[in-house]
């Protein structure tokens, strides 16, 4: 899948993924939603944010997690 919203810039927020090059990092918005905000919330937070911004946002978290395996259980 190809994201037209998120953008990664080194010379910008030290190169973390962020929402059309504005200073708003994925992380931020996944975070927003995972602390249980609405999506009017969060663009009452962040003015130039659209909703689509938040769903792409997800879909790459979804993405990148899908990268790689997580462990469920810390090894001993």
């Amino acid at each position: 899948m190809k994201f037209k919203r998120i953008t990664v810039n080194p010379n910008q927020m030290g190169g973390v993924p962020c929402i059309r090059g504005l200073r708003i990092p994925v992380a931020t918005v996944v975070g927003m939603v995972a602390d249980g905000m609405t999506e009017e919330e969060i663009l009452k937070t962040y003015p130039d944010l659209k909703r689509e911004d938040i769903r792409e946002a997800l879909q790459y978290a979804a993405e990148a997690v899908r990268e790689r395996e997580l462990p469920l259980v810390m090894p001993r």
